[in-house]
């Protein structure tokens, strides 16, 4: 019968060979992409929340009224209007 011999994971792959820093390399990290919060001040982005938001108002009421056909109907329009952008080239 043969005796069955074990190897180490270290025996067989050896650590690479890492020197040691003494001190860590500084870096500045840079955005490539200039962003303003001004920029929320566009008036489309505006616009678009605005109706968004009218629109959430409007279901709000309607669904504290009672009347929740009104309210499936919006909902379905929100749907409609949130997809047509992620669709269009």
């Amino acid at each position: 019968m043969r005796k069955t011999e074990g190897f180490t994971f270290q025996k067989i792959f050896p650590p690479p060979y890492k020197p040691s820093l003494t001190r860590p390399c500084p870096f500045r990290a840079y955005s490539f992409v200039p962003f303003s919060p001004l920029a929320m001040l566009d008036p489309t982005i505006l616009t678009i929340g605005g109706i968004v938001l009218g629109i959430a108002i409007i279901e709000r009421i309607l669904e504290r009224w009672g009347v929740i056909d009104l309210v499936d109907q919006f909902a379905k329009l929100m749907r409609l209007s949130c997809l047509l952008p992620s669709i269009a080239p």
